[in-house]
């Protein structure tokens, strides 16, 4: 066989083999655009399906609490940090805590000691208030966010007791 008929008999194939790939990539394109529009439909099926759902409830614990018509209880804490507590009458198992420019919304816990304890789980805030001081702290990362928070009533000092201390004698044997 000469060169010539074997570079003509290459040249061939490697056309036939072009044309074939080609056609295969048409098939290809017209299966992929096919894939989409059905993908793209039932994505428009989705979107439309919930915008006919009802309205998405709120979230207590994320969303920010009205804050109107509460008692407002100022805290100065060490560090120079501020806690503006919001407590409504009405509901006894909340509270509304300003903390770093945000309001939380944040639920009573029982205790057995008598403190008050109010979280809020999504955030991981927990607020103790005992008659001497408060403390809020970060469940998340297990820290302390602000220690001996006190308000007005709480800073002013105790009176000591009229009658002064009265000193007993110990015998000892």
């Amino acid at each position: 066989m000469s060169i010539t008929k074997l570079l003509t008999a290459c040249g061939f194939a490697l056309a036939s083999l072009s044309l074939a790939a080609g056609a295969h990539a048409a098939a290809d394109t017209t299966q992929t655009t096919a894939k989409k529009t059905v993908k793209k439909s039932t994505k428009a099926s989705k979107k439309a399906a919930k915008a006919e759902e009802a309205p998405k409830a709120p979230d207590e614990e994320a969303d920010e609490p009205a804050i109107t018509d509460s008692a407002v209880t100022e805290f100065d804490c060490e560090l120079g940090n501020k806690i503006t507590i919001y407590a409504n009458t009405n509901d006894e198992a909340h509270i509304a805590l300003r903390w770093k420019k945000r309001l939380h919304r944040l639920t009573r816990v029982g205790t057995t000691t008598g403190a008050n304890r109010f979280e809020n789980k999504l955030y991981g805030l927990i607020w103790i208030g005992i008659p001497a001081k408060g403390m809020l702290l970060d469940s998340k990362q297990n820290r302390q966010l602000a220690n001996e928070c006190r308000n007005a009533e709480q800073m002013k000092p105790v009176a000591a007791t009229e009658a002064g201390p009265t000193s007993t004698k110990i015998t000892i044997q």
